[in-house]
């Protein structure tokens, strides 16, 4: 498997990232109310547009392929939708900002757009998500509310290839799939293993967490007929509705808040554990593949390999410095800030990130066919990583066991 793109974009957090069209361009939120865009020069990102609207954190971006359109959400309550339009004064073309009447009292946490790219959901801190479509008569967005049965923060969205049906996670430990059908904007859907009639805010389906955890990660298969969600018990959860079945992978690493589909049969979860693991199976049964990162040495500030060994599977245990406490405690060995504690480059994971990874998206490939995924994290890389083949995998993960 070749090496991993690795891009240092910030010293500070990335809050979420997302591509153009053609990948030659990039949207990211270094944890403040700006978004900048990047443009790539050879083997650097360097920022030609600075998107300045929101009061509060951007909580989420999302880049429209086909339309060219960025939406994007924060804590100050709204969303703006940015196009590319001529300067009448300069002749030059910038982004403009139109903003989106979402008419919710709490943050905005996350937004997607649509398959078809004609609307736009909004989770919210206001137990609700705000379908929101454009009214050309007023000539601005506007939204509708799906609202019960929700009882907390919406912490994330999907949407189904059909445009309408949509997946939501949130803190109230449920994951739940919504029909988002708009009568002027959407044509009737065909049924589906998910339901025939599907008025606005129909509840086609709604799945506990196993352990009762957040549900931090939704996302619909390529098909559509397959729901994955993942929770803050560290679980990833299957569910074939027209099964109906739900399979259950449990690990004792800690919990992934961010998946992606990569095929019918595989998807690709990562989060507080620093590495990408690739999930894979079928109606079945599922089990984790392995991770995308080679974790059997640490990683510098290059990406090269140091002179560690004696790696564990589980990307944050693997620092010098968990080693040498845990050695003091057990053994004896080793003190805390002494002469066996090493120097600076001892608190290094063994993965390619160093922090909480926060987002992966597809980065090249169709639906379906996805062979590269991008992650980006807290501790402000951006990395693309390759997906096949799987036969390359290497790393396993011990702990990982199917319910």
């Amino acid at each position: 498997m070749s090496a991993p793109e690795v891009y240092n974009i910030s010293q500070g957090p990335i809050t979420g990232h997302a591509f153009n069209a053609d990948r030659t361009q990039v949207a990211v939120s270094l944890n403040s109310n700006d978004v900048q865009i990047l443009s790539r020069s050879g083997n650097d990102w360097n920022t030609t547009e600075t998107l300045a609207e929101h009061d509060k954190i951007i909580t989420s971006i999302d880049w429209a392929p086909n339309s060219n359109r960025i939406v994007t959400s924060s804590q100050d309550r709204n969303a703006y939708v940015w196009q590319q339009t001529p300067d009448p004064q300069t002749g030059r073309t910038i982004w403009k900002p139109t903003l989106v009447l979402l008419r919710i009292n709490r943050a905005a946490t996350f937004v997607r757009w649509s398959p078809f790219e004609d609307k736009f959901a909004v989770a919210s801190g206001a137990r609700a998500i705000a379908i929101c479509s454009f009214d050309p008569d007023n000539d601005w967005w506007v939204s509708r509310l799906l609202k019960k049965p929700i009882r907390s923060t919406v912490l994330t969205v999907d949407w189904h290839p059909n445009n309408v049906l949509l997946a939501a996670g949130s803190a109230d430990m449920k994951a739940r799939v919504f029909s988002a059908y708009i009568k002027d904007v959407d044509k009737r859907p065909a049924g589906s293993v998910w339901g025939e009639k599907l008025p606005f805010n129909t509840i086609c389906g709604e799945y506990t967490s196993p352990s009762g955890g957040w549900v931090h990660a939704v996302g619909f298969s390529p098909s559509g007929d397959v729901l994955a969600f993942a929770s803050h018990d560290s679980t990833i959860s299957i569910v074939y509705p027209g099964g109906p079945a739900i399979y259950t992978i449990r690990s004792n690493s800690l919990p992934y808040v961010t998946l992606t589909w990569t095929a019918e049969e595989a998807l690709v979860a990562a989060g507080h554990d620093c590495q990408p693991v690739l999930f894979t199976g079928n109606a079945s049964g599922w089990k984790a593949a392995g991770s995308l990162d080679d974790t059997s040495a640490p990683k510098s500030a290059g990406g090269a390999r140091s002179g560690f060994g004696g790696a564990s599977p589980v990307g944050r245990l693997n620092s010098a410095a968990f080693n040498t406490f845990r050695n003091a405690d057990s053994r004896g060995l080793g003190s805390p800030g002494g002469a066996n504690s090493g120097g600076s480059g001892d608190t290094e994971l063994f993965t390619v990130h160093q922090n909480t990874i926060t987002s992966v998206r597809p980065y090249e490939g169709g639906p379906g066919a996805v062979t590269k995924v991008s992650t980006s994290g807290v501790d402000g890389k951006l990395v693309i990583w390759n997906v096949s083949p799987v036969g390359a995998l290497t790393a396993k993960l011990n702990a990982v066991r199917i319910q």
